[in-house]
């Protein structure tokens, strides 16, 4: 499966995900890449939109490699890929540093991106978290654990592409996954986009304006 972009991509996931409309979900968009997809999902299943901010802590000499991920928060979560961790032979003070900056760039961008902006309810609602796509799933999974810590009724993942290998690793961690396509030859996320430009601040930024904070809808008992 080929997308156009990331709004086809969304389009497409909304189709898969209008079953969740009646139970006014929350939809939740991994900056900055998933926001635009998000964005599709939010307005077909008329849901608020919000971010779990969420960085991969990438090797030293190899950051593409993720040696674990840290997620927003009061007490940020911090996930660590022990494997990754032994066999790049990384110290604890270097996986300390990248960590730092990255804890950095999060506090940069929910400055930027939400400011004094009222946050969704989760506790109690179906949460749906949505991505541009998966590859090893290390950010992935530190959100998922980071939402799941604030109590939501339901926890969806939904994404266009991803390999199998990492929905299986996930699988255990949500209450239900929605993916597109899981090719069998994965690669990167990139090569199932037609256009897989970067997504920038302003992008982002003009998307949530267009999903100002709201109520949610109690959900039903």
């Amino acid at each position: 499966m080929l997308f156009q972009d990331r709004e086809d991509a969304g389009r497409q996931l909304a189709r898969a995900l209008v079953k969740y409309r009646s139970r006014h979900p929350v939809i939740l968009a991994l900056p900055r890449g998933g926001v635009p997809v998000a964005a599709e999902v939010a307005e077909r299943l008329e849901a608020p939109l919000d971010l779990v901010i969420v960085r991969k802590i990438g090797v030293p000499m190899q950051p593409e490699l993720a040696m674990g991920a840290v997620v927003d928060g009061t007490q940020p979560l911090i996930v660590r890929n022990q494997d990754v961790i032994e066999l790049a032979g990384v110290s604890e003070d270097a996986f300390d540093a990248v960590c730092k900056e990255e804890l950095a760039e999060i506090e940069r961008r929910r400055e930027r991106y939400l400011g004094d902006r009222v946050r969704s309810e989760i506790k109690g609602q179906t949460a749906i978290i949505v991505d541009d796509g998966i590859a090893t799933g290390a950010t992935t999974l530190a959100a998922i654990r980071a939402l799941r810590k604030r109590g939501p009724k339901e926890l969806v993942l939904a994404v266009p592409v991803a390999p199998l290998e990492s929905l299986q690793r996930l699988h255990g961690e949500v209450d239900a996954i929605v993916c597109l396509d899981t090719p069998r030859d994965f690669g990167a996320i990139g090569y199932y986009y037609r256009d897989f430009l970067q997504v920038g601040d302003e992008e982002v930024i003009a998307i949530l304006k267009r999903f100002p904070a709201r109520k949610m809808a109690t959900p039903a008992s």
